[in-house]
């Protein structure tokens, strides 16, 4: 959804609607939409700056990092950004702390449904857990560890550490 920026009431622009993207839209490979994400958008110009507000819904399908099963991923994020004109990108050598949320824009156009996925990649963790409990697989026999009574042992061997189970000899 491009939005032309000649074209925004001065009181800005109020959007509410339902963005469907592909799974291979998303920076999660394993990532799949169970619904259309929803976002709620206020656009204004304030001078040269575009402030984009808004919220973005959205409910994805997981796999779990550690165990391998799909999961339900709710997604709740805000979001507030100030987007400069392209011109002025070379103007100011170092990104301070109240700068950090500017972007520029190019134009006089605004792609809204770039904005709007590029703000639901970052609400992603950079390894989705299906709960923070989760052990995961089990070495021995590759089952899920929370669902199953695995009686496997896993013994931790390190060479490093077995010559101090030798009991030393007294020397004397």
């Amino acid at each position: 959804m491009i939005i032309d920026i000649d074209r925004l009431p001065e009181e800005g622009l109020c959007l509410a609607r339902d963005f469907e993207f592909l799974s291979l839209d998303l920076v999660e490979e394993n990532a799949v939409f169970l619904e259309p994400a929803h976002a709620e958008v206020t656009v204004r110009l304030v001078g040269e700056e575009i402030i984009v507000r808004g919220e973005i819904t959205a409910r994805l399908s997981f796999v779990c990092s550690r165990c391998l099963t799909p999961f339900e991923f709710p997604v709740a994020s805000r979001f507030d950004l100030v987007y400069l004109p392209e011109e002025l990108d070379g103007f100011s050598d170092e990104l301070s702390d109240d700068k950090m949320d500017q972007m520029f824009y190019s134009g006089r156009q605004l792609d809204l449904r770039a904005v709007v996925l590029e703000q639901l990649n970052l609400t992603f963790p950079a390894k989705p857990l299906c709960a923070p409990e989760c052990e995961g697989i089990c070495a021995v026999c590759g089952e899920v560890v929370r669902e199953s009574k695995c009686s496997c042992l896993v013994k931790e061997s390190n060479t490093v550490w077995n010559k101090l189970k030798i009991p030393m000899r007294d020397k004397g």
